[in-house]
């Protein structure tokens, strides 16, 4: 089914413990579409880059089947940047410099063969530009969002009236926190469920996430690696294995929704095993099944 993913499109520069990279392809747009095209094809991708985005990282994403007939070249202006310092606690992070460039005036425009997207996942943009693609296309089957505390903490009206077209609401646990002012993570998935969104998933970093809905909760493990390079983009990875295996398989249920939810667990785990999208690169459907199989019987025991 068609999968539309709108975002951003970036050149990150990394520091961590083990390593750091400079002008490596990145961005939320960039992370989901690579990840939801194990699973989907092709996806539609919308974002904006400059003059100065290197052509190779193009012609990957074509290499991946993702449709970029949304992606706005802008000649004569500079890519999004973003550089940021990892501590030995992977979880916290330092922003080290941000440039919007060509990003600060983005306005996501679908090109007429987007309008008709059935699956749409919103990367983490200002909640006013997630509504105004969400007036582009028509009677899409299910919304997943992204966001951010900046964007809870500076809009949050506009938030609040765009999480009433979202399906899914995908956030960590402290922006669910932040937009509840709940400190217990349940309680808080229900308060946004009132707010619009159905599914409510809640990331936990190393702590895998969990899925609510008015009749479910489920937590999946993180899955238990040695080596743990950059989580940059992980969640949007999770985002693009969720979305993309319900859109490969069309199904909504309950149960599928789980499996959703460790597929896309399991696209996060292979993303953060090397720096930028550099292990998401050339996966096959078996390594991903695998580690699903993994995943399954990290929580299966018997009664007895």
């Amino acid at each position: 089914m068609n999968l539309l993913v709108v975002g951003s499109v970036a050149l990150d520069t990394v520091e961590t413990p083990f390593g750091s990279v400079k002008d490596a392809l990145g961005g939320s747009s960039v992370y989901i579409s690579v990840a939801a095209s194990y699973f989907t094809q092709p996806v539609r991708l919308v974002g904006v880059v400059g003059g100065d985005f290197p052509r190779e990282h193009i012609e990957f994403l074509a290499s991946r089947n993702i449709d970029l007939d949304g992606l706005q070249i802008v000649n004569d202006g500079k890519t999004f940047r973003w550089g940021g310092r990892y501590h030995y606690d992977l979880n916290v992070r330092d922003t080290l410099f941000t440039e919007l460039n060509v990003f600060e005036y983005f306005k996501p425009t679908l090109p007429e063969s987007y309008k008709n997207s059935t699956y749409i996942c919103l990367g983490n943009i200002d909640p006013i530009l997630q509504l105004d693609v969400l007036k582009q296309v028509t009677k899409p089957r299910l919304v997943v969002g992204d966001t951010m505390n900046y964007w809870i903490d500076t809009k949050p009206n506009e938030l609040v009236s765009t999480l009433r077209h979202m399906d899914v609401l995908i956030v960590n646990d402290s922006e669910a926190r932040l937009l509840t002012k709940e400190p217990n993570l349940i309680k808080a998935a229900k308060k946004i469920i009132k707010m619009g969104p159905g599914i409510v998933i809640i990331k936990k970093g190393e702590h895998g996430a969990t899925l609510v809905t008015e009749n479910t909760i489920f937590t999946a493990p993180a899955y238990p690696l040695e080596n743990i390079f950059d989580p940059t983009g992980a969640g949007d990875a999770f985002a693009g294995g969720f979305i993309g295996w319900l859109a490969r398989t069309e199904d909504l249920s309950p149960d599928n929704l789980k499996r959703a939810v460790i597929y896309g667990s399991t696209l996060a785990s292979f993303c953060v095993e090397k720096f930028s999208i550099e292990n998401m690169r050339d996966l096959n459907y078996l390594q991903i099944h695998d580690r699903f199989l993994a995943f399954m019987e990290l929580s299966r025991f018997d009664e007895r």
